[in-house]
């Protein structure tokens, strides 16, 4: 399983800065379901397929959506490999709690079905989506998610920026918030990073670091190459 803070990098195409990673992932698949709710900008899913399409063809994958078929937990158990991509989380977990396979895309992925998520779709890989910078567009059923690894994410994590005059309030800030309330880690995964979870390790790739941040700890900078396994 892949669970990577974006989609894309500034400046790179779709997915370009994952693919020579994503041919070893997905190397025994030939076609992989693409779970399309989370809209980016609104558009639609048979916009979204192709985008993420033109993205897979690049290494030899095809793609379907799974709006394409009549029953979304048969595609999700007869699925050779699996994406969900970025967009708002609260719209993504909302339509995977309606069309009822949010515990059937967990069961999935436990079994071994090759996983990619990104933004929203890594959102939903932690404990909850509690953890999401998205706006509340729609009211899920419940904020539990996939729970495929033991703490929550922050994708796109972003520092504070100490030349800015702007007085709005950082990631650390809100994820302190939420540690007023809840226990669970936070992982803070910055653009260009992603976790590799492989068997029982759970490990960060990419050039950057990321930020841990613990209820009533310091947040402490993790290498590239930790495995994140302890937080079990």
């Amino acid at each position: 399983m892949i669970i990577a803070s974006t989609s894309s990098l500034h400046g790179g195409d779709y997915l370009d800065y994952l693919l020579e990673e994503l041919k070893i992932h997905f190397e025994h698949c030939k076609t992989i379901l693409f779970i399309p709710y989370a809209r980016p900008s609104g558009i639609t899913h048979e916009e979204y397929t192709e985008i993420v399409a033109q993205a897979f063809a690049k290494i030899g994958k095809a793609v379907k959506g799974i709006h394409q078929f009549e029953d979304n937990s048969t595609a999700i158990k007869n699925a050779e490999a699996i994406f969900v991509g970025g967009g708002n989380t609260f719209l993504l977990v909302t339509q995977l709690y309606r069309n009822d396979i949010m515990n059937v895309l967990a069961e999935a992925i436990k079994s071994g079905t090759p996983y990619l998520g990104t933004s929203a779709g890594s959102n939903i890989c932690g404990l909850t989506m509690q953890t999401t910078n998205d706006m509340p567009i729609i009211y899920p059923p419940s904020f539990k998610t996939l729970g495929i690894i033991p703490f929550n994410l922050n994708p796109h994590y972003l520092d504070a920026d100490a030349q800015s005059n702007h007085m709005v309030e950082t990631r650390e800030t809100r994820i302190k918030e939420f540690h007023s309330f809840n226990t669970i880690p936070v992982l803070g995964l910055r653009e260009g990073s992603w976790l590799e979870v492989k068997g029982n390790k759970i490990i960060l790739k990419g050039d950057l670091t990321a930020r841990l941040f613990r209820q009533n700890q310091t947040p402490t900078e993790l290498e590239s190459g930790s495995d994140f396994s302890f937080l079990k």
